[in-house]
């Protein structure tokens, strides 16, 4: 198995279902990834440890997902500069708003590309990941344009659906 180029990441395991979309998406691109628990808030060394040795381990993009104070996405751009991406996760009352803000509102220089709350938004962070790694892949490049091609696709064949319900 080739080491891994994404790192998945998550504040808890209850975060696991939400992140595994990422993961799901990275799988369907060929891309060797890891998935792992990091607490911004309960293990703080262990973050500063993982965000020390990720670019000599060869990850190329972080994907941190986390909810509430969802500082996990932050914490790790502050410590590297591998490309992170946040996935807010809507874990609390406020149904991610809090999370969404906190992941989003970063500091100027310390940047991380937030995509939607919850499920879709870490489907799109796997599909953003990829798109970032194409950058050097022709491969990985032309499996994006397929993926491309089935939206497509399906969206013609939900409308032709309705247009034979509709008659």
């Amino acid at each position: 198995m080739a080491s891994p180029v994404v790192s998945v990441v998550m504040g808890s395991d209850s975060d696991l279902e939400i992140m595994m979309e990422a993961a799901k998406s990275l799988s369907e691109f060929g891309i060797p990834h890891e998935v792992q628990i990091l607490s911004a808030h309960r293990s703080p060394e262990r973050v500063t440890r993982f965000c020390k040795r990720v670019k000599k381990r060869g990850i190329k993009v972080v994907i941190a997902g986390a909810g509430g104070a969802a500082h996990l996405a932050g914490v790790i751009a502050a410590h590297t500069t591998v490309p992170v991406i946040g996935v807010p996760i809507n874990s609390s009352a406020l149904g991610g708003l809090d999370s969404l803000l906190s992941t989003v509102q970063m500091p100027s220089g310390i940047p991380v590309a937030t995509v939607a709350i919850g499920k879709s938004g870490a489907q799109n962070a796997g599909v953003l990941a990829a798109q970032i790694l194409s950058l050097g892949s022709k491969a990985l490049e032309a499996k994006l344009a397929k993926h491309k091609e089935k939206l497509a696709r399906s969206v013609i064949e939900k409308n032709n659906k309705l247009r034979k319900k509709s008659s």
